[in-house]
């Protein structure tokens, strides 16, 4: 008994480092979806705060969600619609931005909040935010009579994960992928290696796996100083993505890049734009 005794502080010391590990792994698959989803509730901006007219619109998704949305019109008639996917973060109030450099472009554009998020009703999760773009997709189809081929689907951050599920489930005329990543579980087990992250994630948003099923025009733009979502995932993602391809690599950060790229940015998506007008050519 008192060998025994003497033992325990080592049997303690060998013990506690996988107690507080298991500790750690717990706590991070409990807290997943807070991880995942930063939304918020504030509306501090609108498009008219930079000048432009636009709708607020509404529609339920199958399950019964109402979601909060703004349609800004193009001043040019027939012009290609971006509906847009956003990131983990915020809500619609942060992307007046895009609205205005959309605008500039001589492009329309929708941009809705998921579940959970600004105005929207719910709560997120993974099925859910397919769902909600799905019915995006549909108001604009059905709604607003504008032709699936018409319709580019821009996904930006996590928002990729989003874009690239509607790619494979209904028509469109192309997909931009901004600054995303793989899948989560690629990126989570690049910021924490010493987990089983792909055996822990109950979220996947997986881009990289489903760009073998789309079948249209792809453009992916990335930057080299993005140190939320590295370079490597644009890359992987557009070494995988199907022909007619474009890759567009930008400055700046994960957040701000597409401002600090200025014409950069914009002219690269207007390129993708007359590449699928002149595929189109005699198809429609």
């Amino acid at each position: 008994m008192e060998n025994l005794n003497n033992l325990s502080p080592f049997v303690l010391i060998l013990v506690a480092p996988l107690i507080i590990y298991l500790a750690l792994l717990l706590l991070l698959y409990l807290n997943q979806s807070s991880m995942i989803f930063v939304p918020s509730r504030q509306i501090n901006l609108t498009p008219k705060t930079v000048g432009l007219e636009f709708e607020s619109v509404q529609f339920i998704t199958p399950d019964r969600v109402k979601l909060s949305a703004w349609f800004i019109p193009s001043s040019k008639p027939d012009s290609y619609v971006i509906l847009q996917c956003h990131g983990n973060g915020g809500n619609i109030s942060n992307r007046v931005d895009y609205s205005l450099i959309f605008y500039q472009m001589g492009l329309s554009s929708l941009q809705f909040d998921y579940r959970g998020y600004g105005n929207s009703e719910g709560s997120p999760d993974e099925a859910g935010l397919y769902l909600d773009a799905l019915t995006a997709w549909e108001y604009l189809v059905d709604e607003r009579q504008i032709s699936p081929h018409k319709i580019i689907v821009y996904g930006e951050s996590l928002g990729g994960g989003v874009a690239s599920y509607l790619a494979t489930q209904k028509p469109i005329g192309g997909l931009i992928l901004a600054s995303t990543f793989t899948s989560v579980p690629d990126r989570a087990a690049e910021l924490y290696p010493f987990f089983p992250i792909h055996s822990l994630s109950s979220y996947q948003f997986n881009t990289y796996d489903r760009l073998p099923q789309i079948k249209v025009p792809i453009l992916v733009i990335h930057s080299r100083e993005d140190v939320i979502i590295p370079f490597s995932h644009g890359e992987k993602n557009f070494a995988r993505a199907n022909e007619p391809k474009t890759f567009l690599e930008i400055k700046g950060d994960h957040n701000y890049g597409f401002l600090e790229s200025g014409t950069i940015y914009s002219q690269g998506i207007l390129d993708f734009i007359a590449k699928i007008d002149a595929g189109n050519e005699g198809r429609y």
